[in-house]
């Protein structure tokens, strides 16, 4: 009897969370889709073009790709199951008012957390943590699931569109600080680069020489399309038909 009594409280405990008719485990298939869903044929970035101002300025370099993924992924998860919390309580007329409130308290806590314990990149991010405010994703995901759905499936949503976000980020940053300095993460992995051929080592040492239009703005853009256009080849079922 203690046995089906337990039982009995984590179903209820999971269809609280997960608010389903379905007495699915809180990593059931429908539940994984949250997570793995927008990773491919339904990412934010390069399927519903969000998102994308903050993906073209801050990819010139991998590690303030992560750390601003981080920083998105912390604000999507908590901000969904905040609001996902107090769906029933907020009044339909002031909701947007609600959830910009919610998601600017989570950005302000994110930035001085950033400040605090690593304050270069804080730097180097500049006013894009606090433009998280704005991102279309954030703000689409609280109207379109947490105001729907449970604390739970809230929460795999936040996390599964941030780390489609993220996954394209870091993507884009990875090819332009490879072939626009030879570098990841700060680190030479093509090799040294010499004043002259005899002093350098690695591809330098071959001629290679570093892809500076890399750097620059528009490439992060045409990786971007490069990247749509890749998802598209791969599976049609993407491409609009008007």
């Amino acid at each position: 009897m203690a046995d089906n009594k337990e039982l009995t409280k984590k179903e209820e405990l999971i269809l609280f969370l997960s608010d389903t008719d379905e007495r699915e485990g809180l990593l059931g298939k429908k539940n994984r889709k949250l997570l793995s869903d927008p990773l491919t044929d339904n990412n934010p970035i390069t399927v519903q073009v969000l998102g994308i101002c903050s993906a073209l300025a801050i990819t010139v370099q991998l590690k303030p790709a992560i750390v601003m993924s981080i920083a998105v992924m912390t604000v999507m998860a908590f901000s969904n199951m905040i609001v996902s919390l107090l769906r029933n309580l907020i009044p339909s007329r002031i909701r947007i008012i609600v959830q910009l409130v919610v998601v600017a308290a989570l950005v302000i806590l994110v930035d001085q957390v950033l400040r605090a314990f690593a304050y270069d990149v804080s730097k180097e991010l500049s006013v894009f943590v606090g433009l998280i405010i704005t991102n279309c994703i954030v703000m689409g995901r609280l109207e379109a699931f947490a105001l729907g759905n449970g604390v739970w499936k809230s929460f795999l949503d936040g996390i599964g569109n941030a780390a489609g976000y993220a996954f394209i980020l870091i993507l884009v940053a990875f090819f332009r600080e490879l072939l626009g300095a030879g570098k990841l993460l700060g680190y030479e992995v093509l090799g040294h680069k010499g004043t002259t051929l005899a002093d350098s080592t690695g591809l330098y040492a071959l001629g290679y020489s570093d892809n500076g239009l890399m750097l620059l703005s528009p490439m992060a853009l045409i990786t971007v399309g490069i990247i749509i256009w890749v998802q598209r080849s791969r599976n049609r079922s993407l491409i609009e038909q008007n």
